[in-house]
């Protein structure tokens, strides 16, 4: 017995040099401190900050059909921030797969063309769960000279959802303001960010409707620069068939193409770019074509 208590004293060390290493395998690894070298990164804050996306999957920004008043509107001012000029934040909103995402990954491409080191652009996409740990990332891309678009894809917030505050502050009203090197790029479905019925249910029970809903409503605000993405017509709809099947040199009489690309667009309830891209995927698969 004497001995047997010897030894487990004498291990005691080794056993909390193995908790130890366990609980420091389970504790998430410590956040980034500045922004690597490279063009683009997605904001992970479980996975230690910013990681680096070595591609980013963006479309020609010339095969942009039927958005062009949006497409040149952005990329106006996204070249004015990065040139180091006023530039506004920007909420591109609107119907869905009409190429809000597909805009800003391809005019951040285009901005960069020509550009070299610290003069290029960079691109750091921050996920919509991920929104109330945006004043740590802002701390960290402070510190840096370059240029910075933060994108959010799909921005949205529903009942009961403070992390609008956090985007409300970081975007101007926080104390420390945004650096003037970033600005800030969402697309949601909803306008005001808000679902409808929120805001009808506020103004209903409060006291004072509109400061009920002003807080909420004034986060759009915050973006000085509106886009809007609508439904696009049939004509819109082909002008983007026939600028895909240019592009990847797609072999089929233009009559049988307008043929099939209505038909798609019939079957999916709808016309859009994405349904667009998707019969170009299929027609592609069908005729053997890769699109590199």
């Amino acid at each position: 017995m004497e001995n047997r208590g010897k030894t487990d004293a004498l291990s005691e060390p080794a056993h909390l040099l193995r908790i130890a290493e366990a609980l420091e395998r389970l504790a998430p690894p410590a956040l980034s401190t500045h922004l690597p070298d490279g063009d683009a990164f997605v904001w992970e804050p479980a996975q230690g900050g910013l990681v680096a996306v070595p591609h980013v999957a963006h479309v020609d920004f010339n095969l942009l059909k039927g958005i062009e008043n949006q497409r040149d509107t952005l990329l106006a001012n996204t070249r004015r921030f990065a040139e180091g000029l006023p530039a506004n934040n920007a909420l591109l909103w609107g119907a869905r797969g009409m190429g809000k995402s597909s805009l800003v990954k391809a005019v951040h491409e285009q901005v960069n063309d020509g550009r070299k080191g610290k003069d290029r652009l960079v691109l750091i996409e921050i996920h919509r769960e991920d929104i109330d740990s945006l004043p740590q990332l802002l701390r960290i891309l402070r510190k840096d000279t370059r240029r910075i678009v933060l994108f959010c894809d799909d921005l949205s917030f529903d009942k009961d959802d403070t992390s609008y505050k956090s985007l409300k502050a970081a975007l101007e009203g926080g104390i420390e303001g945004r650096p003037i090197n970033t600005i800030f790029y969402a697309t949601s479905n909803r306008r005001h960010l808000m679902p409808r019925d929120l805001v009808d249910n506020e103004k209903g029970t409060a006291i004072n409707p509109g400061e009920a809903v002003e807080e909420k409503v004034s986060l759009s605000d915050r973006f000085g620069l509106w886009l809007g993405f609508h439904h696009c017509g049939q004509d819109e709809y082909l002008s983007m068939i026939e600028g895909y099947a240019g592009f990847y040199k797609l072999k089929l009489a233009p009559e049988e193409l307008r043929k099939r690309a209505l038909a798609w667009a019939m079957g999916r309830g709808g016309r859009s770019g994405r349904v667009a891209w998707q019969f170009i995927q299929d027609l592609a698969g069908e005729l053997g074509r890769k699109l590199d």
